[in-house]
């Protein structure tokens, strides 16, 4: 699939139990990460499971601009030899984040402090997503961003040569933002801080720590205080990406609603900043257990089982929650279809500025499969028609957005009648082996003729 080419309808038909093991790529987030800061790094960092989907791809395309050498073994292994905080050149061309907001805000973050500038574009969806977020608190060291209208891409920014450290709370729960900031201040001098009043996923933080950066996580009444010390001479390490906990949600969710289901996710990240949608889903009264918990690269992981649970209420998921499972809402405004009850899921405006306005797009096509959707600007309402009782037989937009194109064809797997999405293309930007991984299992996926 290409996120950025040819159209690919695609419709997902009702099917039998899904079973078996589904192996689900590497964390997409880490997978950023570890690219990024393997690129800061003096000597070379050795990377295993990394997502090779096109966002991270894109990172990787990135890092090499910036003259830092990165390779592919045969057997999936990759290599990066980094260039040093603050050593990244500038580049040649344009840097092309395709659909990628984590990519683009993270680098942008990560030479903001150095003396380059660098112009940055990418597919167009991504090109209408806010990049004032991260550009504002940037300019705090002194780096300058000149745009298009709204602060959207193509975008080019200049980096500083003598930065300053910055103090910055952010705005709204945003990882990206605050990874960004952090990324600046390792080439600025003294301490950033960054404070974060709802606390979202920490892999910055974790990864940081673990490439020998001085960084501390205190809770105050502020919220989470995290103190950056800048110019550390990061040390190389090698990383092993746990499988993405985003992507194991779509084969856990399928499984949930498809009668007789019984299906493992081996080796999922279960970071207590990623797990939300897994905790709501126990709540609301899955069949959701995991097993062979462990800690690997500093990083808790277990294997799930999730079986047919046909016996699900909707429930108010907390509020507090969100930031731990914003990503994965689309999958469970599925779930919730065919639960009992209503779903009310609040505290959710990140989703409006997503690759798409997720609560827009899956409202739109749940109504169009027979489900009762209400929403606000940011929150939003499902009402649950019970196990089996989803009318289905709509044709849903994705609006290029890779989350809204699998959850409406998990939904097909569950409903009366197939379920299509205009574009499936976009898949393969965070999951790439969707189709065949689901097929693998017993799903009935078709690619119709464009």
């Amino acid at each position: 699939m290409s996120g950025h080419g040819t159209p690919i309808p695609m419709t997902s038909t009702p099917c039998g139990p899904l079973a078996g093991v589904a192996e689900v790529p590497g964390d997409k987030s880490i997978s950023h990460r570890s690219l990024i800061l393997g690129a800061m790094a003096v000597g070379e960092t050795v990377i295993t499971g990394l997502l090779e989907g096109e966002d991270v791809l894109d990172t990787a395309k990135a890092m090499r601009a910036f003259g830092a050498e990165v390779t592919r073994d045969e057997d999936g292994t990759w290599h990066v030899h980094g260039v040093g905080v603050g050593g990244f050149a500038e580049p040649d061309n344009v840097i092309d984040c395709g659909n990628s907001g984590t990519g683009v805000r993270l680098i942008m973050g990560a030479m903001a402090t150095c003396p380059i500038a660098v112009t940055f574009t990418g597919d167009a969806s991504l090109n209408k997503r806010p990049m004032a977020r991260v550009t504002d608190p940037l300019a705090l060291f002194g780096t300058q961003a000149v745009g298009r209208a709204g602060g959207r891409l193509p975008m080019t920014l200049v980096g500083v040569a003598d930065p300053v450290p910055v103090r910055y709370v952010v705005p709204v729960p945003s990882a990206q933002v605050k990874s960004a900031v952090l990324l600046a201040g390792l080439n600025a001098p003294g301490q950033t801080v960054v404070i974060e009043k709802e606390a979202t996923r920490d892999h910055t933080e974790r990864m940081l720590q673990g490439f020998g950066a001085e960084i501390t996580t205190e809770v105050t009444e502020e919220g989470r205080v995290i103190t950056l010390t800048g110019r550390p001479e990061l040390k190389p390490q090698t990383i092993a990406v746990p499988r993405d906990p985003s992507s194991a949600a779509f084969p856990v969710c399928a499984a949930l609603i498809t009668p007789g289901s019984d299906v493992l996710v081996p080796g999922i990240g279960l970071n207590p900043t990623r797990a939300g949608l897994f905790t709501t889903l126990r709540e609301m009264g899955a069949d959701l257990t995991y097993e062979n918990e462990r800690i690997e690269g500093g990083e808790p992981v277990a294997d799930l089982r999730a079986r047919y649970s046909p016996d699900m209420q909707g429930i108010e998921v907390p509020q507090e929650r969100a930031a731990s499972m914003i990503d994965e809402y689309p999958v469970l405004s599925v779930v919730a279809a065919n639960a009992q009850g209503t779903t009310m899921m609040r505290g959710v405006k990140e989703l409006r500025v997503k690759e798409s306005d997720r609560i827009e797009a899956m409202a739109s096509g749940l109504r169009a499969c027979g489900v009762t959707v209400e929403d606000g600007p940011d929150w939003w309402s499902v009402a649950g028609l019970g196990a089996g009782n989803v009318p289905g037989g709509g044709t849903c937009a994705s609006h290029l957005d890779h989350r809204i194109a699998m959850s409406f064809l998990v939904l097909g797997m569950a409903s009366q009648q197939p379920v299509s999405v205009d574009d499936g293309s976009p898949i393969a930007t965070s999951f790439p082996i969707f189709e065949p991984l689901m097929g693998g299992l017993g799903a009935a996926l078709a690619r119709e003729a464009g």
